[in-house]
C-alpha cells in the first residue's frame, strides 16, 4: 500500500498469524539463535498445513506448529540448526498405533516434514518480508535439499545457499515450494466503542489495519491501529492503495455518508456498514444512483455475523468473525 499520513502511537497489540511470525523473523535477523521453521509437507491430520511457519530463538518462539506437544522437540532441533548455522530437516510422524494404545499419542494423527532455516545464514531476509507486506501477490519460497533457498515477491528474487544436514528419509523430495499469501489489509472509517476490541483482534489475526479518524474525541481509541490517518475519506484512499476490506463505523450519519461515497469509487470487494438496515436505507437515499449501484453488491449491512449478544465487545466479535470468514472464502 501507499504510505499514508499517520499519527505516531505505541503499545499496539502484537500482530499474529503468518504476519506475526514473518515480521518477527525479519526483526530477529541479527539474532544468531533465530531459526525459521517451515512446514514443507504434511500427511494425515496435522495442526498446520504446508506453508505453516514458526520462529524459534533461545528466548522462546513466535507461532505454533502443533497444540504444544511437538514444540519442545522442534525447539531442540532449531537450536541445533542455529549452532550449526545450516538447514536442519525434521520429520515428525504421529500416526503410529503403538503410541495410541500405549497412551503416549499426541492429539493429531499425521506427519510433518519441516525445514529449519538458520536466519544468520539468510542475510537480507528482512527485504523480502518487507516486500511481501506491501505486495498483492504474496511470497513464493523455494527450499531444496542441497541447501539452496530462494524467495520471490512480485518481480524481485532473493537467493541463498546454506549448509544442509543430510535428509532423514530416502524418499524425501529434492525441493519444495510454499506460498505465503500477502497479509490482508482493512481500512476502518471511524473509531468508537468497538475499536479497542475490534482492531487488536484483527491485528492478532494478521490484518494490516488503517484507521481514518479526524475527531479528537476518538484519537486515543484509534491508536490501536497500525496506521491512523487524519484526513477526509476521499483523501484517505490513494488510487493505488490495496485494501481487502473496509469498515464504515463512525456512529455519525454524515461521516458515514462521506465514507460510503468515497468507497463507491474503489474496487474494495468487502465493505461493512455498522448499524441497522434502516440506517443503510437512509444513507442510500442521500447517495447518488451511481454510488448506490457501485456499493450494492459489495456492502455487508448490518456488518458482522449474527452471533447473538449485545454491546461493543459482541459487535466487534461478530465483525471479526465475518471478516475472517470472508478472507478464507467460507
Amino acid at each position: 500500500m501507499d504510505s499514508l499520513p499517520a499519527v505516531s502511537h505505541t503499545a499496539l497489540a502484537p500482530a499474529g498469524g503468518l504476519r506475526g511470525v514473518l515480521e518477527a523473523s525479519a526483526a530477529s535477523r541479527h539474532d544468531a539463535s533465530a531459526v525459521l521453521v517451515v512446514v514443507v509437507d504434511t500427511e494425515g491430520s496435522t495442526y498446520v498445513r504446508p506453508g505453516g511457519v514458526a520462529l524459534f530463538t533461545d528466548g522462546g518462539q513466535v507461532g505454533w506448529l502443533s497444540g504444544g506437544c511437538l514444540e519442545p522437540e522442534i525447539a531442540r532441533r532449531a537450536m541445533l540448526a542455529a549452532a550449526q548455522r545450516r538447514i536442519e530437516w525434521l520429520d515428525i510422524d504421529t500416526r503410529d498405533d503403538e503410541d495410541l494404545f500405549s497412551g503416549s499419542a499426541v492429539g493429531c494423527r499425521g506427519r510433518l516434514r519441516l525445514a529449519l532455516l538458520s536466519l544468520s545464514e539468510l542475510p537480507g531476509w528482512h527485504e523480502p518480508i518487507a516486500a511481501w507486506r506491501m505486495s498483492a501477490h504474496g511470497l513464493d519460497l523455494h527450499i531444496a535439499s542441497d541447501g539452496s533457498v530462494s524467495c520471490r515477491v512480485d518481480d524481485a528474487t532473493w537467493r541463498w545457499t546454506l549448509p544442509a544436514a543430510p535428509q532423514e528419509h530416502a524418499d524425501a523430495q529434492a525441493q519444495w515450494r510454499v506460498t505465503w499469501p500477502s497479509p490482508p489489509s482493512v481500512l476502518v472509517f471511524g473509531a468508537g466503542p468497538e475499536t479497542p476490541v475490534l482492531v487488536p483482534w484483527l491485528r492478532r489475526l494478521g490484518w494490516i489495519t488503517t484507521l481514518v479518524e479526524r475527531r479528537e474525541r476518538w484519537r486515543e481509541a484509534a491508536a490501536c491501529a497500525d496506521t491512523v490517518v487524519e484526513l477526509a475519506p476521499q483523501a484517505a484512499i490513494p488510487a493505488t492503495a490495496r485494501f481487502d476490506a473496509a469498515l464504515v463505523m463512525h456512529h455519525n450519519f454524515e461521516l458515514d455518508r462521506e465514507a460510503l461515497s468515497a468507497l463507491a469509487s474503489t474496487a474494495i470487494e468487502y465493505i461493512g456498514l455498522l448499524g441497522p438496515a434502516r440506517r443503510r436505507e437512509d444513507l442510500f437515499r442521500v447517495l447518488s444512483d451511481a454510488e448506490q449501484a457501485s456499493l450494492q453488491s459489495r456492502l455487508r449491512s448490518p456488518v458482522g455475523l449474527d452471533l447473538g449478544g449485545q454491546g461493543a465487545e459482541a459487535i466487534a466479535l461478530s465483525i471479526v468473525a465475518q471478516l475472517h470468514s470472508h478472507r478464507n472464502k467460507r
